[in-house]
Order: structure tokens, then C-alpha cells, then sequence
């Protein structure tokens, strides 16, 4: 499903990389889907295939722009749709659409292309790390810290992202085009917050309040809808 955006031209930054040594933590896998989506599903079931991985990062963000065609997303918020909105701007997009993965920020996938996405894991995984960064939690309190490896501060600041999410849900949908079924649904975002900032010109080193069990999520991403240059996740 595909609707049209508002464009701006902007960079998509590309990291062209030797192949041969793995990024910085984990793989980070956006899914952008909805409940109200026929063709989410399949794509829904392919985020759960990879939620156990250890290299890999699962997040279902839900969109809200197909809620009007009969039911609303129970986990449908605008800040998603408006992150959709930010990858295609800075890829010089016109449209987005529902299933869409976003691999590392920058590498866009239909969601329910298994093929498609274990060629896409491969190309990322195989580049070298720009950036290290460790977390660890304390009580209620996180540990952020951040090394700069290669990345070159004049290409723009980073940004320090904070996710919570909740690993299964199931949910009956009564109308709309998936109507009568009961979904299952994995690595669902209940919160995104920016925490920080990074110039990569001396290592980071922050702390933030978290509370709850949710599995947390760590992102240093260039401003501007940019790469993810490193990932860190505590379950």
C-alpha cells in the first residue's frame, strides 16, 4: 500500500565500505506497518522470524495513516509516520508505503521480501564499524557510552535515541481489511525519545532515566533521518 508524501530534496548518505568486518552491535531492522494493512501480515510474521537474533535489532513502528480506511491501529502513532516521512525525504522519495523496512537507517526493503531482506542484512553486516557504544543499566537509571572509530564529525551531528518496545502482542481486529483475524505482532515501539546529542569529536559518555521492564533500545544516528551508526540492546 502506498501513499503519497509532501518532498523535500535532501542526502541520502551512502557508506560505501570494504566488506570483511561487522558494524557496531546489532543490525537495526525498522518494520513500518499497520494493522489495518492486507499486505502487512506477511511481513509482520517475517520482523517475528528475526526478533530472536542476536545480531539483529527487530522494531515494529505502526503508522496511523491507514486508520481511516475502517480500524485504528491500537499501536498507531504519528511520531512513526512522521519518521516514514523523514526516510523518504532524505532519500528523495515521494511516496511511503506499508510493509517498508529501513535496514541501519538508509537501506529500504519491501517488508515481506524475505529474499530481499536476508541480501540486504548480508551487504550491512559485512561493513566495518564507525562507531562502538555500550549501555548498561543501573536501577533506573542508563548508561550510555559511545566511541567514535571513523566516523568524521564534519559529516553532521548524531543523535542518541532511546527506544522502549514490547516484544509479542496479539490482537483481534473487527474491521477494516484485515477484519475477523487475531494478530500476532512482535518488537512493537511503545516509545521513542531523543536523549542526546554527539558531536563525535571526544567520546560520549551519558546518563538517562529508564523505568519498567521492556526491553531497551539504544540508537546513534546521523541528524536528518540518516545512517544508524551503532545499536545497543538490553532485553
Amino acid at each position: 500500500m502506498i501513499r503519497k508524501i509532501l518532498s523535500t530534496v535532501a542526502v541520502l548518505f551512502s557508506l560505501a565500505a570494504p566488506a570483511g568486518a561487522q558494524e557496531s552491535g546489532p543490525l537495526v531492522i525498522e518494520l513500518f506497518t499497520s494493522q489495518g494493512c492486507s499486505s502487512c501480515p506477511p511481513a509482520d510474521a517475517l520482523l517475528r522470524d528475526h526478533a530472536g537474533r542476536d545480531d539483529v535489532i527487530t522494531l515494529a513502528l505502526h503508522v496511523d495513516y491507514w486508520d481511516y480506511i475502517g480500524w485504528a491501529d491500537t499501536f498507531a502513532r504519528p511520531e512513526y509516520t512522521a519518521r516514514q516521512r523523514g526516510y523518504a525525504r532524505a532519500s528523495d522519495r515521494r511516496m511511503i508505503y506499508t510493509p517498508q523496512m529501513i535496514l541501519n537507517g538508509e537501506t529500504s526493503v519491501v517488508g515481506s521480501d524475505p529474499a530481499e531482506l536476508e541480501r540486504a542484512i548480508q551487504a550491512h553486516q559485512a561493513r566495518p564499524a564507525r562507531v562502538n557504544m555500550d549501555i548498561e543499566r543501573d536501577g533506573d537509571v542508563l548508561h550510555i557510552s559511545a566511541q567514535n572509530i571513523s566516523y568524521d564529525p564534519s559529516e553532521g551531528e548524531l543523535r542518541v535515541q532511546l527506544l522502549r518496545y514490547s516484544a509479542e502482542e496479539r490482537v483481534e481486529i473487527r474491521r477494516g481489511e484485515n477484519a475477523g483475524k487475531t494478530m500476532p505482532y512482535s518488537s512493537v515501539v511503545t516509545g521513542f525519545e531523543a536523549v542526546g546529542r554527539w558531536d563525535a569529536a571526544s567520546d560520549l559518555a551519558l546518563e538517562t532515566d529508564v523505568t519498567g521492564d521492556l526491553p531497551i533500545v539504544v540508537l546513534i544516528q546521523q541528524e536528518g533521518h540518516g545512517p544508524v551508526f551503532a545499536a545497543a540492546r538490553l532485553r
